[in-house]
């Protein structure tokens, strides 16, 4: 995954990203003393974050102090609240279903937990981290693992509480009527759970004791096979960035 900060890699991300980055506000009524880093320097240091999950302060250093900590991250949400993540992601979606194409006939939704040590709206007490602040994250990914939509609340949440979120984000991009067979853990085996699917046309289900069985059993790429399925390396990656546990009062490493 290093390559994507090679330059010629970077650049070309940014290519299209910078079109969805909104101009600065400059109209603080007493100026600012100090230049504004640049959007690409900024963007670059989210995607070393992105790629290599290291400390917002090691990200500093590498860059070599062209840009702080503390800038990289209120660059970043900055952007979430201007919406360009979200611009993104649906860009990027659209630009593979036209280039590659999406493989709905399996379709896999899985939860996991994670880490904010920050608190925030909307986390919750994880019930397998000794009761500290965290997120559930309810992932819905095609046959490769190319993450389609997702839902995201507290830790203390079930997974089966996501399953209508994350299959309402599916038919909001216009997807849910296009799934084959929908591959689930034994979590969310339940009389009301199938009961909830059907009333949804979701009928052909395939629920498996072991999650990390989910993608394998249809070609999908899990440990089993030597490499981590495409949902969980999506999750690394939005874990590193820290897009949904930032606090202004801490900076988690």
């Amino acid at each position: 995954m290093t390559r994507a900060v090679d330059p010629e890699v970077s650049d070309a991300i940014w290519a299209a990203v910078e079109p969805l980055v909104p101009p600065p506000d400059d109209t603080h009524p007493l100026g600012c003393h100090n230049p504004r880093v640049p959007d690409e320097v900024c963007f670059r240091g989210l995607l070393i974050r992105l790629v290599t999950g290291s400390s917002w302060t090691d990200i500093e250093a590498f860059m070599g102090r062209v840009v702080s900590d503390t800038t990289l991250r209120a660059r970043r949400d900055e952007w979430i609240a201007a919406g360009v993540f979200d611009r993104l992601c649906s860009q990027a979606l659209a630009a593979f279903v036209r280039i590659i194409g999406l493989d709905l006939d399996v379709v896999a939704l899985h939860g996991s937990i994670h880490k904010a040590p920050c608190g925030g709206d909307g986390t919750g007490k994880s019930p397998v981290d000794r009761g500290k602040l965290g997120w559930k994250w309810s992932v819905a990914a095609e046959r490769r693992g190319i993450p389609i939509a997702w839902s995201i609340d507290g830790a203390n949440r079930n997974d089966v509480a996501l399953l209508g979120p994350t299959l309402d984000a599916v038919d909001a991009i216009g997807l849910g009527c296009h799934i084959g067979t929908l591959s689930l853990d034994r979590g969310y085996d339940s009389p009301a759970v199938r009961a909830g699917l059907a009333a949804r046309g979701l009928t052909d289900l395939d629920i498996q004791h072991d999650p990390r069985l989910v993608l394998h059993r249809h070609g999908g790429l899990t440990a089993h096979q030597g490499s981590p399925s495409g949902q969980h390396q999506t999750m690394t990656c939005l874990k590193n960035l820290d897009t949904r546990q930032a606090s202004p009062k801490c900076s988690p490493s």
